[in-house]
């Protein structure tokens, strides 16, 4: 009962900015709610709140007694939908393939289907000693992607 009523609460929340959308969403046996949120241009605290009170103020607390929690996704959250890529054109993506493939690089193109990420690398000279720097480029089918994370640099 509770869920069904958060749930459409929370899709009407998320109708009325579009640039949100729902990540992680899950009320326990205590009815805690909690949502986590990304937006293709980031989450703002305003975001969240916006969502907290369009659900809060449309429960009665009278009725079921539950907590709220509605957050943005963390920085170093892993990546876990395609519209999520869009907004990180740009970043140093850290990717594991299904393979057990590592890949380090900027994210430079992201579709529905797949990502291209772009690095410099150290080879080995084709003709004599030393080496040289290369640009690298890696097209990788977002089903073939095991985990991906925004790199973070301070």
């Amino acid at each position: 009962m509770l869920k069904e009523k958060v749930t459409a609460l929370l899709e009407e929340a998320l109708k009325e900015d579009q640039s949100l959308f729902l990540l992680d969403y899950s009320i326990t046996a205590d009815n805690k709610i909690r949502i986590t949120l990304d937006g293709d241009h980031g989450v703002t605290l305003q975001d969240c709140m916006n969502v907290s009170r369009a659900i809060e103020h449309n429960l009665d607390r009278e009725e079921e007694d539950f907590s709220l929690e509605v957050a943005s996704a963390g920085a170093a959250s892993p990546i876990k939908l395609p519209r999520q890529y869009a907004k990180n054109i740009g970043r140093k993506l850290e990717v594991k393939t299904q393979q057990d493939m590592e890949f380090e690089g900027k994210l430079t193109e992201a579709s529905e289907d797949s990502i291209t990420l772009e690095w410099k690398d150290r080879e080995p000279k084709p003709i004599g000693k030393g080496k040289i720097t290369v640009q690298k480029k890696q097209k990788i089918a977002l089903s073939d992607i095991k985990e991906a994370k925004v790199v973070l640099k301070f």
